[in-house]
């Protein structure tokens, strides 16, 4: 599906041209930036409203580089239902967070909202209740060139070590390191589960406990994987399953306190 990519700001500009890098995403940048943005494929707009109508119109997927109040009002007047509006996703200029605003579950702001949060280091934010219900988030580690089926396998048996089904769980994660795992993006996929990959340097700084690996340290230099990857994908998250070892496979279940 084709992607629109719009800032607002300078810091956003080049959030964008990193997202385009990897997503293949036209971007357009407001007008006031046309002299610092020269060496940025994009194109310029006077009035996100009127951008806004066109973009509608013409994308499936929107990612907003600008406050969500100006978001949410550039594109009311343009809402049909959530079958038929795009995915619309708002990333702050300092990538802190992204936001899935528009079409979550239905028009795909939900994954779309990881892919970016993934690829800009970003949180982020789902409130689709469906999604926000579920508390469980499986940690995963895994050798390379691992199938996408043996990932399925260790995790239903991890759900099942706990009494736990599929349908609990929010999301898979992992570190950073993986992004390009093609097992792991495929099993998400056949999951239709979010996949966040959490930053090696975040894993390195975390004060959360969690059991230590001595063959992962020395192969990736991480105190581990499966583990902290659940926990901090999360939050005010809890261990409900140790890290587990399924053939290739190392697996983690971590429980969200939604109370």
């Amino acid at each position: 599906m084709n992607l629109a990519l719009v800032s607002l700001s300078l810091p956003g500009a080049y959030l964008a041209k990193k997202l385009a890098a990897e997503m293949n995403g036209e971007i357009f940048v407001h007008q006031k930036w046309a002299r610092e943005t020269q060496t940025i494929s994009c194109s310029y707009f006077e009035r996100i409203f009127d951008l806004s109508s066109d973009l509608f119109q013409n994308f499936k997927r929107i990612v907003y580089f600008a406050p969500c109040g100006v978001v949410v009002r550039a594109i009311a007047p343009f809402l049909k239902n959530k079958l038929d509006d795009p995915a619309v996703v708002v990333v702050d200029a300092g990538a802190r967070y992204a936001i899935s605003l528009l079409s979550g579950h239905e028009g795909g702001a939900n994954a779309l909202a990881c892919q970016v949060a993934n690829i800009l280091g970003a949180e982020p934010i789902i409130t689709t209740t469906t999604e926000a219900v579920k508390d469980i988030i499986a940690g995963i580690g895994c050798r390379k060139g691992v199938q996408a089926e043996e990932i399925i396998t260790c995790l239903h048996m991890a759900l099942n070590k706990v009494g736990k089904k599929l349908d609990a769980v929010r999301m898979l994660s992992s570190v950073d390191l993986k992004k390009n795992e093609t097992g792991l993006i495929l099993a998400a996929q056949k999951l239709n589960l979010p996949l966040r990959f959490i930053p090696a340097e975040e894993i390195k700084k975390t004060t959360f406990k969690f059991n230590t690996s001595e063959f992962v340290q020395q192969k990736i230099g991480l105190p581990g994987v499966a583990e902290p990857a659940a926990l901090l994908a999360g939050t005010r998250t809890r261990l409900i399953l140790e890290k587990t070892i399924c053939n290739r496979v190392t697996i983690a279940l971590a429980q969200e306190n939604l109370l």
